[in-house]
């Protein structure tokens, strides 16, 4: 597809691509949506490198002038840190508004998974995922990125899904809908900012090359959509679950109080939670970020042939 009019793929993607050098998407909502200036701008250009550094091309997604971009420069990166919350988050259902209008726009994970395939990147590497949030059952209000990981080749590489939802309704979901939830060295699917659950992933999995051979086999007996891999947080940078959960519970009930729903409610949760723990909680998701990102290059490394 890169010969499509809403694609831009940059000089250095497009020639790993075209030579089989593995390649890590990245996305930019975290920019944007999830730390304030400058600290969202010196996270990405660490995550960035540490891809590098892991063997690995990196390739931060966003839409720039009404273009899917992939592999946006550190000058577009400073922009999008720089406007902030002022750059529309962008899921799979703004994607066609903002490409028509020419506009720039954060991609979410589902939208970040979108310009992954549109430019044959298969390997992505993020914080957590969306999923159900908590009182799913009577808001209906259920993260894209779930739907998306059912339609869209690209494995996601992250700390599992966001401990401000339903994780337990979170993994319902994806078995229904077919999206294996693998544990990286794990049987207990990590919360994000804490390596502990309670909750069992589908299959553990110890080796990149296991993670690959996994992703192969997908894709060569035409079985659709991607695959959630879940990164324990390093033990060193995990938090308390009781501890992370009273906070979490108390984002979630000043949420409820001043109506906040929909796409504003996961960036609110973030800031308030990171609040309520003085900083701690930011602390960790950007240390989870870069551990994923180092894995995401080795398992793009083992997809390419090249571990």
């Amino acid at each position: 597809m890169m010969n499509n009019p809403y694609l831009s793929v940059s000089d250095e993607v497009k020639a790993a691509l075209e030579a089989g050098e593995p390649v890590v998407a990245l996305e930019s909502t975290i920019i944007s949506h999830g730390m304030p200036y400058p600290r969202n701008v010196e996270t990405a250009m660490r995550v960035e490198q540490a891809v590098r550094e892991s063997g690995a091309i990196p390739a931060t997604v966003a839409v720039i002038g009404g273009k899917m971009t992939v592999g946006i420069s550190a000058e577009q990166i400073d922009f999008l840190g720089r406007k902030g919350l002022d750059v529309p988050k962008a899921s799979r259902r703004d994607l066609p508004v903002l490409l028509a209008k020419g506009m720039d726009g954060a991609t979410t994970v589902a939208t970040t998974m979108i310009g992954a395939a549109m430019a044959g990147i298969r390997v992505f590497a993020t914080g957590g995922v969306g999923g159900v949030h908590r009182g799913a059952e009577t808001t209906m209000d259920i993260s894209a990125d779930l739907e998306e990981l059912a339609e869209t080749p690209v494995c996601v590489v992250c700390a599992g899904c966001k401990s401000i939802l339903d994780l337990k309704l979170t993994l319902e979901y994806l078995e229904t809908k077919g999206v294996p939830v693998l544990g990286y060295g794990t049987e207990e699917l990590p919360a994000f900012y804490t390596s502990r659950s309670g909750l069992r992933v589908d299959y553990r999995v110890d080796t990149p090359e296991e993670v690959a051979a996994i992703l192969e086999a997908k894709r060569l007996t035409g079985l659709k959509g991607g695959a959630l891999l879940a990164n324990p947080i390093p033990d060193e940078y995990s938090m308390d679950p009781d501890y992370i959960e009273k906070n979490i519970e108390d984002a979630v009930e000043e949420a409820n109080r001043l109506g906040i729903t929909g796409k504003r409610i996961t960036p609110f949760l973030l800031d308030k939670i990171q609040k309520l723990t003085g900083g701690a909680s930011l602390d960790a998701n950007i240390q989870l970020v870069l551990n994923n990102a180092r894995l995401g290059a080795k398992i793009a490394r083992a997809l390419s042939g090249k571990e």
